[in-house]
Parts: structure tokens; sequence; C-alpha cells
């Protein structure tokens, strides 16, 4: 079997990431990364043997002079590509679009950051798979959306649901971003409520109506999410939970197991041997679902460096029409990674 060549334009947080997982598929490889400057991850895609690729000419010359290896400028990546998955920074990868990848007919995965417009469909690929098949420009939702639309999306397919606030606690900054704060504050962010978070989670289930607000918070592990969502049926907490529990791509944990903060289910995940301690999943308090006066209430966490990770390579296939199931296509995905 043949195995479609995927180009990564942007080798940091999230397209580190992805690499490694289409290095992990039997029907998809790495053709290639590009960076900008000979930073340390320039030199681990050298050291993985991923192919580094310069954005410029001035880019390549900096790594040949930092002793790195480099195939040459990106334009020559793109020739040879059947798809792209653009991780560069929020808005680049709209510009991309336009300047690039249109231009050479090239098919391309975006991240959250760009805006919506930039997909012909944003995607999670529990809730929307289909919809991407054979598209060629697709927008896998950011961290919080991707998070918050799976637990939205697993309670809205087996119970009768209303409307769903949600209160994000979110990390200030990744790991790696040592020169960014809040150091002692709690930011409210954005400062208008509701916040982006609901008009974008519509974009993946545009039946239901979603209100969020935000604060950024002094920490880097993880995303914390407060979510309240109206049952219009006699739902139980049993129910609730038995939703959570058997829906893909989420685990849900109790606090008397030592769960009682992102720093122990950060743990977990070093403890499970997880590359980069990264967790695919959504974290679910057990002991947080509750059921009241007809609304559910409960707490998830998010590891916003990884939880896109596996929408990336089921888009992939959904873009190239590799598998057009989307179970199939996620229990590959999720058995490589050990989901």
């Amino acid at each position: 079997m043949s195995k479609v060549k995927v180009a990564i334009n942007g080798y940091g947080t999230i397209g580190k990431r992805v690499a490694d997982a289409v290095s992990l598929q039997d029907d998809m490889e790495v053709l290639g990364v590009t960076k900008t400057k000979p930073t340390f991850e320039a030199r681990l895609a050298n050291d993985k043997g991923y192919p580094l690729y310069g954005i410029s000419k001035e880019s390549v010359k900096s790594f040949e002079e930092a002793g790195l290896k480099t195939e040459g400028v990106f334009d020559s990546l793109l020739e040879q590509a059947d798809i792209i998955v653009d991780c560069t920074p929020g808005k680049v990868g709209a510009k991309n679009k336009e300047d690039l990848y249109i231009p050479k007919k090239l098919k391309a995965i975006y991240q959250g950051g760009e805006k919506a417009s930039v997909g012909e469909t944003s995607f999670v690929a529990q809730i929307n798979y289909d919809s991407s098949i054979g598209k060629d420009h697709v927008r896998v939702v950011s961290c919080n959306t991707t998070g918050l639309s799976r637990a939205i999306g697993a309670l809205s397919s087996k119970l009768s649901i209303g409307t769903v606030r949600a209160f994000l606690v979110r990390r200030s900054v990744d790991p790696r971003d040592s020169s960014k704060g809040p150091i002692n504050a709690i930011i409210p962010d954005p400062l208008t409520v509701p916040s982006h978070h609901g008009p974008d989670i519509q974009t993946i289930l545009p039946d239901l109506k979603v209100i969020t607000s935000a604060v950024k918070v002094p920490t880097t592990l993880m995303h914390l999410h407060s979510l309240m969502v109206e049952l219009k049926d006699d739902a139980s907490e049993s129910d609730v939970k038995n939703v959570l529990e058997q829906a893909r791509r989420t685990k849900v944990l109790h606090s008397k197991e030592g769960f009682r903060s992102t720093a122990e289910v950060i743990e977990y995940a070093r403890d499970l041997g997880r590359s980069r301690y990264d967790l695919y999943e959504n974290m679910i308090w057990e002991d947080s679902i509750v059921v009241k006066d007809k609304e559910a209430y409960f707490f998830q966490g998010i590891a916003q460096e990884s939880i896109v990770v596996p929408e990336n390579i089921d888009a992939i296939r959904a873009v190239l029409e590799l598998e057009t199931d989307a179970e199939k296509s996620m229990d590959k995905t999720d058995k490589t990674l050990s989901i």
C-alpha cells in the first residue's frame, strides 16, 4: 500500500506532534517539515529524520550555518506533497492558502487559530467527519472547541439537550512560552461576554445554542472547563455519566483515585508513558457529574498541546478519501496513538 505524502508547514507545538502522529500511520508519511529559524525544534527534526525545509533562502542559509541538514526551500516541498497540514501561527495559514496552496492546487488542513472561513468545513472527527470527505480545505478547530464539541456532541447524540453554558479557565501559555504571562493575575479573556468559543462550536454543532465565557490563569498545563447543560428529558446522573464514559476520546476519572487537579492528570499521562505526556482525550471528573433541576454539570480538563492531534490525522484521511468511514479512521488513529 502506497503512503500519501504529508507536508507539515510549521514544526512547533502542534506541528511536531502531528509529524510524530503521521509517522505512526500505515497510510501516510512525513514528506517534510518547515521552520523559519535554526531552533532546537529544527535540530529535533533532523534527529528524527524528518526532511527539513526553510521557509526562505535566508532560513535555509541560517540552518546550514548552524550545521543543520536541509532539503531546500519550502516551495520544493509543496511540489511533491499530496496534502499540507498548516501548523503556522494564527492568520498565517489563511495567507498561505491564498498565496501558496490554492495556486498550486494543494489540499490543506488548517488549525483552530484561523477563522472558520479558511476551510470549507470545520472538523471534529466524532461529529462531522463525513462533511470533510474529499474537500480541499478543512479547519481542525481549536483545543477548547474540540474538547467542548466532543463532550456536547456526545450528550446531544444520546440525550435531548437544550442550551449549553460553559466557563473556560484557560492556561496562560504553553510550557515552552517562557516570555509570556500572566504571572500574578487572572485575566478575562476575552473581556467581551459571551466569548467566541460558543459560535465556533456552532460551526461543528450548528443546531445547539452554546454560550461561553473565559478567563486566563497563570498555569501552562491544561485548560479546565465547567459545563452546564440543559436537559429536556428526565436524564439522570447515571445517564450523563454513561454517555460520557462511552464517548470516543474521553476518559472519566474520579478524585478518590488522586485526580484532584490538572497536575495529577498530567502526572497520569507521564505514567502512561505518553510521548511529551500528551493527552489526546477529554479528561472528565466523574464526581463532578451532577444533575439537578434538569441541568447537568461537570468539569473537564483539556490538554491544549495535544488534543487536536488525532483530529488532524483523521482530517487527512477524510480530505484525501483514504477512509470514508469515520469510525474506521478513528479506530486506526486511536490504536496508533494508544488512545
